[in-house]
């Protein structure tokens, strides 16, 4: 089966040393989207991971799908229900109130739908999307990585992506956010493996 990130491999390994080396060291880029979710299913899956470990993560996601038979809900169903057994799951207070915003602003159309989105630019979507409570840059950018398949994008803020950076250059203290972007522009228009790989930087 042929490797659909080859071009962006060969890019990155040839930046420079390190990172020659370790994308030898990991091998082939393993990323895989989700391209069947909706934008509404991708963004409330995101704040459920928002802060947390995967596993954390996992947890209280697996618990708000057992509300609703293991089916991800519609934005209908997430409004029809009520603060207490969202809270159960392990949601914060803020986090119920920001996914019942992206139920609501689903059903008023402010969240497009998955074809939608598709024909939008990268950044008229952050600008949309980030108008809605609780709702960052990071998350759309989970969105527009793995729902939309976008292969040009670097979280800048994303901690695992800076840490990666850090190690991988050695280097004492994590990029700021601003050193992120402008690190970045040598990294286009294969950033999304390139983020993929930054997450997988081990520890020295």
């Amino acid at each position: 089966m042929p490797d659909p990130f080859l071009e962006a491999r060969a890019f990155l390994a040839g930046l420079d040393p390190d990172w020659a080396r370790h994308v030898e060291a990991v091998g082939p880029c393993l990323h895989q989207a989700k391209p069947a979710r909706e934008p509404c299913e991708a963004l409330v899956r995101a704040i459920a991971y928002q802060q947390l470990h995967a596993r954390a993560g996992d947890a209280i996601l697996g618990r708000f799908l057992g509300l609703y038979g293991q089916t991800f809900p519609s934005p209908g169903q997430i409004l029809a229900t009520d603060f207490e057994p969202l809270r159960a799951c392990g949601f914060s207070a803020g986090k119920i109130a920001t996914i019942r915003g992206i139920a609501e602003a689903t059903l008023s159309g402010v969240v497009p739908d998955y074809q939608t989105a598709q024909t939008m630019d990268d950044e008229a979507l952050i600008e949309r999307l980030t108008r809605l409570r609780g709702i960052g840059r990071w998350t759309v950018e989970m969105l527009l990585i793995y729902s939309l398949e976008r292969l040009d994008i670097l979280p800048a803020d994303d901690f695992g992506v800076r840490e990666g950076y850090r190690r991988l250059k050695g280097l004492e203290q994590q990029p700021t956010r601003k050193q992120m972007i402008e690190i970045g522009l040598s990294l286009r228009p294969h950033r999304t493996v390139a983020a993929w790989y930054l997450w997988r930087v081990p520890a020295r």
